[in-house]
């Protein structure tokens, strides 16, 4: 017995077998080191959420939180009678901030760019334009119906256009300005026009457009130039977020009962904003193929505002959303990159080599 296995055949096939296990750990371990790698990155974080994360998934992850937040928040401000807008918006940030905690912790969130890239001051604008436009979504969710605050969304797309011709001086094609004019006609028909209109509710909704365009518009640059994944920037400007938002509760925020007085049982915590801010974690990946399924989402909302909370806008008003959708429907299909002609002008562009080489008429 002993002899066999010391021949020169057996032990040959022991080494072979050793190196054969060695070689399959090695290259176990580079596998785990190269997704490691991919994810660490924001490239390869990008890479990886297109190979695994088509654009069916995309929208419709988008499509089911995006309406799913909507009507949660509007029954927990509502029906359930939680009146603190600001701070269920608060709420919002500190799970998504957890949650976020828990991926850095298992080294699945996606590393920021350098600190030298992206200057301070620039994120800390953009956190206090997030606190700004979210806790003011959510108190015109408060005292609006869900289809005027709808309404007010699709408004922040022309204001978008307007503000990048103002600051950068950046034009889009006659038939985007047109249509982009009936959808700003019939947001402004649809909402003065709702049955349910109340004038502070209008105010706070017109003031939320301003912000709710810049941060959008920080947003998308500094995804764009500055090579930040959302995941990652969320987690770089949620905490400066939540101290602006706790600054903005008092002047917001209606005051809390004492419990002398007998605090109504609707103002106590519930566990529907806890619920709703689990969504508020990841919507901003998927936020740049939402327009497509944006005029769908819109009407599954106004749907839900008429089954679930009663909401009459009103023929008239009925009649500016229509043109509103009918608008934001042709300027979508202008803004689709596989249109014939725009793909022929682009492809001059590049032949004829002019600065910047994308089209001015880029999506926004």
């Amino acid at each position: 017995m002993i002899n066999f296995f010391t021949r020169n055949g057996v032990r040959r096939l022991l080494k072979r077998k050793d190196s054969d296990a060695g070689e399959r750990a090695k290259a176990l371990n580079d596998l785990r080191a190269s997704l490691f790698s991919e994810l660490r990155t924001s490239e390869g974080a990008k890479r990886l959420q297109q190979r695994a994360c088509s654009p069916t998934i995309a929208l419709s992850f988008n499509f089911f939180v995006s309406v799913g937040i909507i009507m949660m928040n509007k029954l927990v401000l509502g029906r359930v009678g939680f009146n603190y807008p600001i701070f269920l918006t608060f709420i919002h940030y500190v799970v998504s901030w957890l949650l976020m905690g828990l991926l850095n912790a298992a080294s699945l969130l996606p590393s920021p760019p350098p600190a030298r890239a992206t200057p301070f001051s620039t994120l800390l604008v953009l956190a206090v334009v997030m606190a700004v436009s979210t806790g003011l979504a959510n108190v015109s969710l408060k005292y609006n119906s869900v289809g005027f605050y709808q309404m007010a969304k699709i408004a922040v797309t022309p204001t978008i256009v307007l503000a990048e011709f103002i600051l950068f001086r950046k034009t889009v094609s006659f038939h985007k300005v047109v249509a982009l004019t009936v959808v700003s006609a019939g947001v402004a028909v649809a909402t003065v026009t709702d049955l349910q209109f109340q004038l502070f509710g209008a105010c706070v909704a017109l003031a939320w457009i301003v912000p709710s365009a810049a941060n959008k518009v920080l947003w998308s640059s500094l995804q764009q130039r500055h090579n930040w994944t959302a995941l990652a920037l969320m987690w770089k400007t949620t905490p400066m977020t939540l101290f602006f938002l706790l600054t903005m509760i008092p002047w917001l925020d209606p005051p809390v009962p004492s419990p002398s007085t007998g605090a109504p049982p609707a103002t106590q915590p519930s566990s529907f904003p806890l619920f709703s801010g689990f969504f508020c974690s990841y919507p901003g990946n998927v936020g740049g193929v939402a327009r497509r399924s944006g005029q769908f989402k819109t009407c599954v909302v106004l749907l839900g505002g008429f089954l679930f909370f009663g909401s009459n806008p009103g023929v008239f008003s009925i009649g500016g959303v229509a043109a509103a959708l009918a608008g934001m429907s042709a300027y979508t299909y202008l803004c689709s990159p596989g249109r014939p002609r725009e793909a022929l002008s682009s492809l001059q562009k590049s032949r004829l080599g002019k600065p910047g080489g994308a089209d001015a008429d880029e999506n926004v």
